[in-house]
């Protein structure tokens, strides 16, 4: 693991021996400076999670008669997974559809019955306007047959004028007896008492309206008004029903949600990870996961889908990780298995267990599937990037003296003599060397007793 600090060996003075006869030779207590590539690698513990993890349950309270699936099953979004009780929804159900059916029914009924009246009225409203209209039009022609009477009254009046003028100068002359007289006489009387007669009735015909107009224009305003009123009323009839129709629709369709709520599906694609009751049992809603089946007793399944890596990763070494690095995932169950993945999400926020401060860190798994399962421990190495010719010595050289990072060099005198150090990263046993020291150069990874006081 990658570690920001250097190992501390304490504030020592050194002093180098006259004689390193009876001391382990130098080269046992030095190595050499290297140069060379360090590939960065950061480890952590881990645990295999689901991508997605809930406990399945009813939407209502219920008993659980129907169990269709078992632990270890993959489901699929949507399969029917369990049944609860639910004949008395069915029952219910089967009321509405007949409800609903009886309010279509009486809607078309009603519909029939009503456009029914209205042609009816319509048809009534027909006949009397045309009553209407013939009287109407036979009041002109009553009027000209007696303008034409008129006319032809006073054409014999003027005969009868004329005769009389005639026949007095017979009588006078005796040419004509006086009875022959007077029968002209009496037709100019009867042809003046007609004219009298037909002038009264035209004028009549003229200046009055003849009650059969207005008996019938009061029919047709009367059947006018009852037609409007019923269209009136139909529509409003029409709505009534309608809504009744909608009233039973909309309890049919509660009727259905209640009973697909009784209908426990899968609501994604998984596999069945814990089955925590049993048919018989009586069953609550439950919202959140657990972790075992007594906790989880308002549940009917776990259901997961996915796997992913989470491991929590020191705060020190957070800042190597990056979104897509590769990681190396070994299993606990599989110690020869290698499996691969990448760096999914590192967590915003750090946790604190234990004094220690880590953050998680999801990783996509790219294979393994087929092997690990949920809930397993697992090691992970997180591959970071490649340090090219860098200087590295062993992390056990590195030491402080007087509050300074340094190495203990064997100089030209082949003694020991601190050498103040810039180290960069420290992989496991080997130590990045930025500053201080060059390659080839010895250093002390262990004194000799008689060097030190």
């Amino acid at each position: 693991m990658i570690t920001g600090g250097v190992i501390l060996i304490g504030t020592t003075a050194y002093v180098a021996t006259q004689n390193f006869g009876s001391q382990k030779s130098l080269e046992e207590l030095t190595v050499p400076v290297t140069k060379g590539n360090l590939n960065v690698k950061i480890s952590a513990s881990g645990k295999v999670e689901p991508i997605k993890n809930v406990n399945v349950s009813p939407k209502n309270p219920g008993r659980l008669v129907e169990l269709l699936v078992e632990q270890g099953d993959k489901v699929v979004a949507g399969q029917t997974l369990a049944v609860m009780e639910n004949l008395e929804i069915q029952a219910q159900t089967a009321q509405s559809k007949a409800r609903l059916q009886q309010a279509k029914a009486d809607l078309q009924q009603n519909k029939i019955k009503i456009s029914g009246d209205i042609r009816q009225a319509r048809a009534r409203l027909a006949q009397t306007e045309a009553r209407l209209a013939q009287a109407n039009a036979r009041i002109p022609k009553d009027i000209s047959q007696t303008q034409a009477q008129l006319n032809s009254a006073e054409s014999r009046l003027k005969l009868t004028q004329e005769r009389i003028r005639r026949n007095q100068y017979l009588v006078e002359k005796g040419a004509i007896s006086q009875d022959s007289y007077d029968e002209a006489v009496n037709e100019n009387q009867n042809a003046l008492a007609a004219i009298a007669e037909i002038k009264q009735r035209l004028e009549q015909l003229q200046t009055t309206r003849n009650p059969e107009i207005s008996q019938l224009e009061a029919e047709v305003s009367e059947r006018k008004l009852a037609l409007e009123q019923r269209e009136k009323s139909y529509q409003d009839e029409i709505n009534a029903l309608q809504a009744q129709v909608a009233l039973a629709q909309a309890n049919l369709e509660q009727s259905k949600i209640q009973y697909n709520d009784t209908i426990v599906k899968a609501p994604f694609d998984g596999i069945i990870t814990q089955r925590y009751a049993v048919e018989g049992s009586f069953v609550t809603p439950a919202t959140s996961g657990s972790t075992s089946a007594s906790a989880s007793a308002t549940s009917i399944f776990a259901l997961a889908q996915g796997l992913e890596i989470i491991a929590k990763v020191p705060e020190v070494d957070i800042g190597q990780l990056s979104q897509g690095q590769k990681v190396e995932i070994i299993a606990d169950s599989y110690p020869e298995d290698v499996f691969t993945g990448t760096v999914k999400r590192i967590a915003p926020e750090a946790i604190v267990e234990d004094n220690v401060t880590s953050f998680e860190v999801r990783i996509t798994l790219l294979t393994g599937q087929d092997k690990l399962r949920s809930k397993m421990n697992v090691d992970v190495t997180f591959l970071g990037q490649e340090l090219k010719n860098s200087l590295v010595v062993p992390t056990v050289a590195i030491v402080t003296q007087e509050g300074a990072t340094g190495v203990m060099i064997l100089n030209e005198k082949n003694k020991p003599e601190f050498m103040p150090v810039k180290i960069g990263l420290t992989l496991q046993d080997k130590t990045q060397i930025l500053e201080g020291v060059k390659a080839d150069d010895r250093v002390f990874i262990d004194m000799p007793d008689q060097g030190r006081k």
